[in-house]
């Protein structure tokens, strides 16, 4: 299954064209805001106007600040957001910070989250030909130690891998949150 921005209307897939169409495989740490054309943009679409028929509009609009690295947007947006989502925005962003424990702590605040099944399933595609094992159900603080091993192998089958695990995060997300 791909991605296909066009799912979530033109202003979104205009945004979303400025860096890799939803395809983008975001750094595991750090990094800097990929477009400061989409940031501009951002900054004045209201998120009901992005997303009128959302299940959480104000969070896949966090989502999509954390899509192109702006960590500030994203973190402000994703703390004010009192549900589950905004929890999960949050933990996503402080475990690109990089920042395991504090994204722990938000990733503790999720709980179990309707996403999980499916991002367990598509790890798992995803880490086979690396040999990575992927726990059964799907294990947040398990992908923070991931990654966190991940980002001090620049380069390395584990690596991209884990860079593909959190794109596929982030289209999960991103599609709960944007869409009824």
């Amino acid at each position: 299954m791909g991605f296909d921005p066009n799912l979530y209307g033109a202003d979104v897939a205009a945004l979303l064209a400025l860096d890799g169409s939803g395809e983008r495989l975001m750094p595991l740490a750090g990094g800097t805001c990929s477009s400061t054309e989409a940031e501009r943009r951002l900054a004045g679409l209201p998120a009901r106007t992005l997303f009128p028929e959302g299940r959480a509009p104000e969070a896949a609009r966090a989502g999509l600040y954390l899509y192109f690295s702006c960590l500030d947007a994203a973190h402000e947006i994703a703390q004010g957001i009192a549900a589950a989502e905004g929890s999960f925005w949050h933990a996503i962003m402080h475990r690109q910070e990089p920042d395991a424990g504090n994204s722990g702590y938000w990733f503790g605040r999720v709980g179990s989250h309707p996403i999980f099944p499916a991002l367990r399933a598509r790890a798992v595609e995803l880490a086979a030909p690396s040999g990575i094992a992927i726990p059964d159900p799907w294990d947040p603080f398990a992908f923070i130690d991931l990654c966190e091993r991940a980002r001090r192998q620049p380069g390395s089958a584990l690596e991209r891998t884990a860079r593909a695990i959190q794109l596929a995060e982030w289209q999960l997300l991103f599609d709960y949150c944007a869409r009824t």
